[in-house]
């Protein structure tokens, strides 16, 4: 059967900030069609339906009896996750979870254990690295264009939560901050170009305490800080590429680069792993400019418009896992991103390297459209 041509019944879990950017994202695949909206709210579930389409409307319990339903797609705060998903795989749905794949690696190994007990698959978030600028950063890696990595730097800026959400708590509390927040976009990108992580080392710290919230349909003032908001740690690679990362809820205004790949025989440096697409630049030793390599995927969503705001591409590859491709955003590499990340607590905690438990492969790239150069 052409996999492309497969109808994939989906239910989402979750009609909070992101539900839109959903709903749009997995309204761009024909093969996906999203049939029912659940929240532990039902009235803000119907209203979803309502203003989207949506034929079915519910609470969690009768989205998981939906016989119809194949795919769960789990956008519940990161503290419900591992709760979710284990009820969902139980259920005997197929699941994508938006990351982190739990709020800590002990729940997320009670996750793992409930995918391999299933014969559910399980997707997770980050699936930004399925995009076409990381796909084509990890072309022209895998292409040789700079030659052997040898290093690389991320830096996460704040995403002024409290400007634009109207409850932006859960990024200040358990599961979230600028580290569980943020990171998973740029740990993923960086492991899908260099493979896993061996090592941390880190430091961590709060900044303010409190945060004022001046969203304009705010439902709070103020959100009182739980967890670190600004962490430096560096990441050592099975490949012995060293990274060098910042996660910062407390840097608003920098001109650091999102990340860089330095190699033997040059840069790479790449754009904002929130999205997923944008300009991948290049600059080889010798070369008086920058050049802007072509995608070799396609994009998304038209680069600099709302369209980047668009979430789905994970749940597509999972789709296309269920007619026999290939699983890129499988719960291995999420969990490995995530114990990247707990890592830094527990080096800052401990004062200590953190040698990592979990290693994952390298997803397969994407088929490539066009070359780069």
């Amino acid at each position: 059967m052409d996999r492309q041509r497969t109808r994939h019944r989906i239910g989402i879990l979750g009609a909070g900030n992101i539900f839109g950017r959903y709903v749009e994202g997995l309204r761009t695949f024909p093969e996906l069609e999203v049939v029912r909206v659940a929240d532990v709210d039902t009235a803000r579930a119907r209203q979803a339906a309502a203003e989207y389409g949506i034929p079915a409307w519910s609470d969690a319990d009768e989205l998981l009896d939906d016989d119809t339903v194949e795919i769960v797609v789990n956008i519940t705060p990161p503290r419900f996750h591992a709760k979710t998903v284990i009820a969902a795989l139980e259920a005997g749905r197929n699941v994508y979870v938006e990351k982190p794949l739990a709020a800590t690696v002990e729940e997320a190994r009670e996750v793992l254990d409930a995918a391999a007990s299933s014969t559910a698959l399980l997707g997770s978030a980050p699936d930004t690295f399925l995009g076409s600028a990381v796909q084509t950063a990890r072309h022209a890696l895998d292409s040789g264009r700079i030659g052997e990595v040898v290093g690389a730097t991320a830096f996460v800026r704040s995403s002024r939560a409290e400007t634009w959400h109207p409850d932006p708590r859960a990024f200040y509390g358990p599961g979230g901050g600028p580290v569980l927040d943020m990171g998973p976009y740029y740990v993923a990108a960086l492991v899908n170009c260099l493979g896993p992580v061996v090592q941390v080392s880190a430091a961590t710290r709060i900044g303010a305490t409190t945060r004022t919230v001046t969203s304009p349909e705010r439902v709070v003032d103020e959100v009182t800080v739980e967890v670190p908001t600004h962490a430096s740690a560096t990441l050592t690679f099975a490949s012995g590429a060293i990274a060098t990362t910042v996660m910062s809820f407390d840097v608003w205004d920098t001109e650091l680069p999102r990340i860089e790949i330095y190699g033997t025989e040059g840069t790479l440096a790449l754009p904002n792993p929130n999205f997923f697409d944008g300009d991948v630049r290049l600059k080889r030793h010798g070369d008086d400019q920058w050049r802007v390599l072509t995608p070799v995927t396609e994009l998304f969503g038209a680069v600099g418009t709302p369209e980047q705001h668009r979430r789905g591409l994970g749940v597509r590859d999972l789709a296309g896992a269920l007619d026999g491709g290939p699983h890129r955003a499988n719960p291995e590499f999420a969990f490995h991103a995530l114990e990247v990340l707990a890592s830094f607590e527990i080096s800052q905690r401990e004062k200590r390297f953190v040698d990592l438990e979990s290693a994952c492969e390298r997803p397969a790239p994407r088929p490539v459209v066009s070359a780069a150069h």
